[in-house]
């Protein structure tokens, strides 16, 4: 009874306590590592607390358990589906069990600084000049998979300086080897690495982030690099200087004739469009011209044209009249001369008014090249009415009612003749036409014939 402790039989607060760490193990009160057996034997029924912001990690050696954080309960079978499968339930719960317990923060910002002595940097232009170029600046980092981690790292009397040491010759390697590339791989040129030391931290960070993450497991959250620093004193930087410099002057100079060129070709181009534009607006007005012109003579125009088809009628009936069929002894035709005559006098009135109608419309006030109306004096009378007659399937005209009346008193315009003028739906009968009532009205039955002799 009085014998040696055994020391897995008191039930601890498992907890971590440490103001600032990475990883750390969870010893009993304090002990230093490997002092006591009591932090590898884990009893049932201890209380485990986990803050916000980190993870318990129980390690067994079948397996892993983790715990993030908030969490404050007993260690029970059921909270840890590793040891539900590893421990019998003959020890009911109070038999001590055989684990290591990790704490690793999850919220901890992990900051080392970093300096890259000097290392030639070339321009791909100028091989022959290396400039020494040295490199000074920060890392930010913390862990965020932490199962990966794992997988990279041993738990066990894990070195939080030596850890910080590794990723700092990682971190050196690899900002040397992107700066040493940034002139052939980014176009920067060395002379002006010292002035594009924003872009090139953009491309340091963007390379380290993902090269730390694949090698050490940790996510890099911010890089800075404070300095950029060219040793300007050495030959090689007064040589590259220089011929950098004849190059930017030769470079501006080009792109100065350039411009140049480039706004001599603009004004001659600018100039050929005004040309251009020009010569379209006076075709158009030439064009808008020549229709007015056209506009002006068209009345005279039409009346020429129906001139020539009249003449021509007239032609036509005189030979009608020469080639009937009633030939009296000499070669005269009563009755084609009769009927030349009828169409003739209907062809000539019906141009007497179509002449009147053009000449009324050519000298129509508001017309091109018309006189406009005397002072006092009462505008033109509205145009006469015009009808078209169906004739043998033809149509003739348009006649004026002073020429359809002759028509009427010749025979050639009866009620039942088909008529039609601008305005009517279709072809009426002329005696159905309102305005055509007139014209029948006054031509009055033929006489009845003589009665017959006795």
């Amino acid at each position: 009874m009085f014998g040696k402790k055994n020391e897995g039989g008191l039930m601890d607060v498992i907890r971590c306590d440490e103001p600032e760490y990475l990883v750390w193990k969870w010893r009993p009160g304090g002990a230093a590592a490997n002092t006591t057996n009591k932090e590898n034997a884990i009893r049932f029924g201890s209380s485990l607390r986990v803050k916000d912001g980190e993870v318990a990690v129980f390690v067994y050696k079948s397996g892993q358990d983790f715990i993030e954080g908030p969490h404050d309960k007993k260690i029970e079978t059921a909270n840890f589906p590793v040891l539900s499968s590893i421990v019998g339930v003959a020890f009911g719960g109070g038999s001590p069990f055989q684990a290591e317990i990790y704490f690793i923060n999850l919220a901890g910002i992990i900051q080392i600084k970093f300096g890259v002595p000097f290392f030639d940097v070339f321009d791909p232009r100028f091989m022959d000049f290396g400039v020494p170029v040295a490199v000074r600046g920060t890392m930010t980092f913390k862990i965020t998979n932490y199962k990966e981690f794992i997988k990279l790292h041993r738990l066990i009397d894990f070195d939080l300086e030596a850890f910080k040491t590794q990723v700092k010759d990682a971190v050196t390697k690899y900002t040397k080897g992107v700066v040493t590339n940034i002139p052939a791989n980014f176009g920067i040129p060395v002379v002006q690495l010292g002035n594009r030391i924003l872009e090139i931290n953009d491309i340091v960070g963007n390379h380290l982030k993902s090269s730390l993450e694949g090698d050490f497991g940790i996510t890099v959250t911010r890089v800075d690099i404070a300095d950029l620093e060219m040793d300007k004193e050495c030959d090689s930087w007064k040589e590259l200087a220089k011929v950098t410099k004849n190059v930017a002057a030769k470079t501006t100079e080009a792109q100065a004739d350039v411009n140049i060129q480039n706004m001599q070709d603009m004004q001659r181009i600018n100039a050929s469009n005004m040309e251009d534009s020009l010569r379209i607006q006076r075709e158009e007005l030439q064009h808008a011209q020549r229709m007015q012109t056209d506009s002006a003579n068209f009345g005279l125009h039409q009346l020429n044209q129906q001139t020539k088809v009249a003449m021509a009628g007239a032609d036509a009936l005189g030979k009608m009249g020469a080639g009937g069929a009633m030939n009296m002894g000499g070669g005269m035709n009563p009755a084609g001369m009769m009927t030349g005559m009828m169409m003739g006098g209907a062809i000539g009135g019906n141009m007497a008014g179509m002449m009147g109608n053009m000449m009324q419309g050519v000298q129509q006030p508001g017309m091109p090249g018309a006189p406009p109306p005397a002072p006092g004096m009462a505008p033109p009378p509205p145009p006469a009415m015009q009808f078209q007659v169906a004739v043998n399937g033809q149509t003739m005209g348009p006649y004026d009612m002073n020429t359809l009346a002759q028509m009427v008193q010749n025979g050639q315009l009866t009620p039942q003749s088909q008529v039609w003028r601008q305005g009517m739906s279709g072809w009426a009968a002329a005696g159905t036409v309102q305005e055509l009532g007139g014209l029948f009205a006054q031509n009055a039955p033929p006489p009845p014939p003589p009665p017959p002799a006795p």
